[in-house]
Order: structure tokens, then sequence, then C-alpha cells
């Protein structure tokens, strides 16, 4: 998948299965696209459970964080709604 693909991707991304947000995502918003961005489930300090993603959750987040001032704002934690 190329950077403008994963530019334009959006809301949650999916963990494998049997594994859900506790409390908190954190949500690297697109600097382009405004609404859009990637977000993925972690504790309170931001701290992303890797081995818990998807291969392809995985991917997107290695890529979110590598690009960064680029493609996406600094990530912020966000309180998850239920």
């Amino acid at each position: 998948m190329s950077p403008s693909q994963f530019s334009a991707l959006h809301a949650e991304t999916p963990l494998r299965a049997g594994h859900c947000c506790d409390r908190f995502l954190l949500r690297f918003e697109s600097l382009f696209h405004a609404g859009r961005g990637l977000s993925f489930p972690c504790d309170e300090h931001g701290q992303v459970a890797i081995d818990q993603l998807s291969e392809q959750a995985r991917e997107n987040y290695l890529f979110a964080r590598a690009v960064v001032g680029h493609e996406y704002a600094t990530p912020v934690v966000q309180r998850c709604d239920g």
C-alpha cells in the first residue's frame, strides 16, 4: 500500500478478534484531510500493545509513527466512548 493510500484511511483500526479497547485510543489525525486519521487502542499513557494488533493495523501504526509531521499530526490520547 502506498503512502497516499494510507493517508486516506480513517476511523479505528481493527484488532485481532477477542481484543477490545479498554479505555483509550491513540489518534493520529491527518494533516491534509480534516476528520480523517488512524486510531489504535492504547493505555492512558499512549502505549500501544503492538503484538495485539492485526498485521494490517500494525503496519498502519508503524507507518503513522514514521510520518508524524508529514502526513499525520502528533498523536493524542483520547478516552474511548463505551
